[in-house]
């Protein structure tokens, strides 16, 4: 219980932290809302940990629900990193033709 508790704080803290970035615009509207959905579901998680216990024993599992959000959390985090690596090759192609073709137009 005392570490939901702490956790809860802690994201707090996020969400805080957030509604500063967006109010001094550092960040836009769409990664503000992607956040806002992440750390409200991650409370929602962590308030419902009882019943994710109850659903993964039900389904079966060996771990317990907080091992089972630990291991989603993981691929969905390799997902991302693997979403950001694709975005980042584009965009070294798009920069090497912008590179190419202004080369080619100086000549």
């Amino acid at each position: 219980m005392l570490q939901q508790i702490i956790a809860l704080i802690i994201i707090a803290f996020f969400l805080a932290r957030l509604y500063w970035q967006k109010q001094k615009n550092h960040i836009g509207l769409n990664e503000f809302v992607f956040w806002l959905i992440f750390w409200i579901l991650a409370a929602l998680l962590i308030i419902g940990l009882k019943f994710i216990d109850q659903l993964v024993v039900y389904l079966g599992f060996s771990g317990t629900g907080i091992e089972v959000l630990l291991y989603l959390s993981v691929a969905v985090l390799f997902y991302f990193i693997f979403r950001l690596r694709l975005k980042l090759e584009k965009i070294e192609k798009d920069i090497t033709k912008i590179v190419k073709h202004i080369a080619l137009k100086d000549k």
